[in-house]
Parts: C-alpha cells; structure tokens; sequence
C-alpha cells in the first residue's frame, strides 16, 4: 500500500501563511484576510490531496470543471 506523498519538500523547507494584524483592525477581518490568503494559495486543496485518496476519475472531474469554469469566467464579455 502506497503512503500519501511527503508534505514536506525534499530542502525541508516549509511555506508559512502570514498575515500581519493591523493595530486598529478587528481580528474577525484578520481572519479572513487570512483564510482567503490560504484559500488563494490552495493550502486546504493540497491538505485533502494528502490526506484523503481521490480517484482518478474524481480527479480528471474535478480538473475538467475547474477548466471549465477558468474559460467561462475569460469568455465572459466586459
């Protein structure tokens, strides 16, 4: 049985999420200042990859949507 792959690249090297609070800034708004930058950086995408297997056929759904969805939102007239 195959593992899931290392989380950790091969330098060691870990990519951290920051998010700078600002003094006067609620730390709801900071939170999700933060999620969205998480989101953006397809953290939560990579942590199910590795968490929980997804079959091929999922896989090529999933990646034949989000091309889909890519093309439809650059069609979209101006």
């Amino acid at each position: 049985m195959a593992g899931p792959s290392n989380p950790i690249p091969k330098g060691g090297w870990i990519r951290v999420t920051k998010v700078r609070v600002r003094p006067d800034e609620p730390f709801e708004k900071a939170l999700r200042r933060f999620k969205k930058k998480c989101n953006k950086e397809g953290l939560m995408q990579r942590l199910k990859e590795i968490n929980y297997y997804e079959k091929p056929s999922e896989r090529r759904r999933r990646k034949l949507a989000k091309a889909i969805a890519r093309q439809a939102s650059t069609n979209e007239p101006a």
